[in-house]
């Protein structure tokens, strides 16, 4: 009798994982860090399979605490691995976009340092049974965390052409949406991720090279099914009131949707501005909530090793004295 296949195993590259550290301790390099002297609450937003909490663990005080967010159910099991291990992690399946709600809840006023990680993580990417890919076969599913909400599969059945149109091109740029709209709803069913990408494909007129005709209105489809957009304003919005004066705020991206978001939010509230007051003829002068906006881009040597890391962009500040009204 053969024996069943084992169990894939998914491998993570941490993207930006010094550099990410660096900027939520605010030391020049982690060389000069001592390990276990930094005191304080921490958040990882997104702990993914925990890159960036395990290094920022070994700098951390056996008094400093590390709060960590998840909506993947698979990345909050490997995130309760770590908290049975070490006592100072503490495990919160929900969206960064409840920051506050369960800082409240834990009785948290203020954290030192805020870390978050917006890109999908590789085991997401390389299982297909998400349907996150578009280069292996699964269920059309998408959601980030997949107890709750409903799945791309059951949204396509439902959708209307023109408004399927819409959600590509406002979420993925995808210059040729109405086409591949058409096309896509023309399908009868939405049960494998490889045939909903071989239908685009065939749809697209053209692509950029080296790049999959399915790229951009997958990942339309997934930002907007898990509302990914709506939850980084109100993280990014949240960690002003969260963070304690001299606190650090950290984020990266992976694409131009939400890079412009974090750049513009650390921009605004370093400059003592808030959205639309470009448009005013006299602009009131604003609380500046942060010091000067910081941006750092991977390594050459990172992205040889990782080529998802070429888009990556990490983006933080320092928290201001400033009381947030």
């Amino acid at each position: 009798m053969s024996q069943p296949d084992a169990p894939q195993a998914f491998t993570h590259e941490t993207v930006l994982l010094k550099e990410t550290v660096v900027m939520l301790l605010g030391v020049k390099n982690l060389d000069d860090a001592k390990k276990g002297s930094f005191d304080g609450i921490y958040v990882d937003a997104t702990f993914g399979r925990g890159g960036h909490s395990r290094l920022l663990l070994e700098y951390l005080s056996d008094d400093a605490r590390l709060l960590v967010f998840d909506k993947d159910v698979e990345a909050i099991a490997v995130a309760n691995e770590l908290a049975n291990a070490d006592a100072r992690v503490t495990v919160i399946h929900d969206s960064f976009a409840s920051l506050n709600e369960q800082l409240k809840t834990l009785g948290i006023d203020h954290v030192d340092g805020i870390m978050a990680d917006l890109g999908v993580s590789s085991p997401q990417l390389d299982d297909g049974a998400r349907g996150f890919s578009f280069m292996r076969d699964g269920a059309v599913d998408m959601r980030m965390d997949t107890t709750r909400g409903e799945p791309v599969s059951e949204w396509l059945m439902r959708v209307d052409a023109d408004t399927l149109a819409d959600v590509l091109y406002e979420y993925g740029e995808e210059r040729h949406s109405r086409k591949i709209a058409r096309a896509i709803k023309s399908m009868e069913s939405y049960d494998s991720t490889l045939a909903l990408a071989e239908v685009i494909k065939q749809a697209h007129p053209a692509w950029q090279k080296g790049k999959h005709p399915a790229t951009q209105s997958f990942q339309a489809m997934r930002i907007y099914i898990n509302n990914e957009l709506g939850d980084v304003d109100d993280f990014l919005v949240q960690s002003l009131s969260a963070l304690k004066a001299g606190g650090r705020l950290a984020v990266i991206s992976f694409h131009s949707l939400e890079d412009r978001r974090i750049k513009q939010f650390l921009n605004n509230h370093s400059r003592g501005r808030w959205e639309g007051d470009d448009k005013l003829l006299m602009p009131p002068v604003r609380t500046k909530y942060f010091g000067k906006a910081l941006r750092v881009a991977p390594s050459d040597a990172e992205v040889k090793v990782n080529p998802r890391a070429r888009s990556a962009w990490l983006r933080g500040a320092e928290r201001t004295d400033a009381m947030y009204v």
